[in-house]
């Protein structure tokens, strides 16, 4: 029996595996920390009907009937209005930069029309770049409009006691008319692909020399961290050139995917963010000992950026906390410049912020990433 199985053998086994994971303290804290991070995002900060969505009011004449539908609105739980005297110019600079999702417009003589028993008209402008997230607020329009507008006048029904007379809501969904999911979902995914591959690839480059011995002969060349670290990063531009050469060929040719801005915008938004993951990415190789390591820290990076930035579900669906803290990926940065390009035609002026928030990240990751290869040669 002691020759197939020994419970001594296999004691003494079951303690070596054991004393090797806490020594492990990486791969443990991974086995307990991705399953607490997935409950967290899942269990809280993932929601996929938002409320209290930002909206402007473009209402010249703000009459009772007015203030009554816009409290109605209010009060459903889908529409905070930010901007409640918003000027035209005002409410389409805020739908196009994103500080909006909708913008209602209410004519000047509104008012007029409900008390002459006419037909009244409501434009509501819907940020569809992302059709989810509009879906659930449009649905509730016109049933919340005519019952506030009803009990403003007095009367139990807004149509048939008014003489046939009723209130138009007519939506006109922004950037994405027909709804199509593609059109977010694609442009998306260039972020997603790149971040992946060029975080993980990067990140074992380093490692790898590491674990075949050969990081002492590079140590021994007359190089300085700096170039060192270049040395490493920049070739993997060149990889993340093609895969954005393929995805923005595929997104055009396969999916039809618009392209209203500019594509030299969307490249230099591009080459950025791939700056910011390959150093990353060369930051989590001097943190790792081991390739298994450095792939671990990668997917424990990977994974609550693909959820908080907006990817998978509504960004603006999530609770405050939830949304600071996707503040912090560039993928959240990026997935704003791309679709903003791309759908809206956005110039440079209303996509600074993001190009200011990737280029923060790449002035942050390199000082850390020159600061711990320092630290690694001692």
């Amino acid at each position: 029996m002691s020759r197939f199985l020994s419970f001594g053998r296999l004691r003494a086994l079951l303690v070596k595996e054991s004393i090797q994971m806490r020594r492990d303290r990486l791969t443990f804290g991974m086995m307990l920390g991705i399953p607490l991070v997935q409950l967290m995002l899942f269990g809280f900060a993932i929601n996929t009907d938002p409320k209290e969505l930002p909206a402007a009011l473009v209402a010249p004449t703000q009459d009772r009937f007015t203030r009554a539908m816009v409290s109605a609105l209010e009060l459903t739980g889908y529409y905070r209005f930010i901007a409640p005297n918003a000027t035209v110019g005002e409410a389409e600079a805020m739908i196009a930069r994103g500080d909006a999702a909708f913008v209602v417009t209410v004519p000047s003589d509104f008012g007029r029309r409900i008390e002459r028993n006419d037909n009244a008209t409501i434009l509501i402008e819907a940020d569809a770049t992302d059709p989810a997230v509009a879906s659930g607020a449009i649905s509730t329009l016109g049933t919340v409009a005519a019952e506030a507008l009803a009990r403003e006048a007095g009367t139990a029904m807004a149509g048939a006691d008014r003489g046939g007379a009723g209130v138009s809501i007519v939506v006109h969904r922004r950037y994405n008319p027909e709804g199509i999911t593609q059109y977010n979902i694609v442009p998306g995914l260039l972020g997603v692909i790149l971040q992946l591959t060029m975080v993980m690839m990067t990140a074992m480059a380093l490692t790898r020399e590491t674990e075949r011995g050969t990081m002492e002969n590079l140590l021994s060349m007359p190089a300085t961290p700096l170039e060192i670290m270049l040395g490493k990063v920049l070739p993997y531009l060149a990889v993340g050139a093609v895969q954005v050469a393929v995805v923005l060929v595929a997104a055009r040719a396969v999916f039809g995917v618009p392209f209203v801005g500019s594509l030299s915008l969307i490249l230099a938004g591009v080459f950025v963010f791939v700056l910011a993951l390959v150093i990353l990415g060369y930051l989590i190789s001097t943190v790792s000992r081991t390739q298994m390591q450095a792939m671990q820290l990668t997917f424990f990076f990977f994974l609550p950026s693909l959820l908080l930035s907006g990817f998978m579900f509504p960004y603006r669906g999530m609770p405050m906390w939830a949304q600071y803290l996707g503040e912090i990926f560039p993928l959240t940065h990026f997935l704003r410049l791309i679709r903003a390009v791309m759908l809206k035609g956005a110039d440079a002026q209303f996509v600074s912020g993001a190009f200011l928030a990737l280029g923060g990240f790449v002035v942050l990751l390199s000082l850390l990433s020159l600061f711990r290869f320092r630290r690694t040669l001692d």
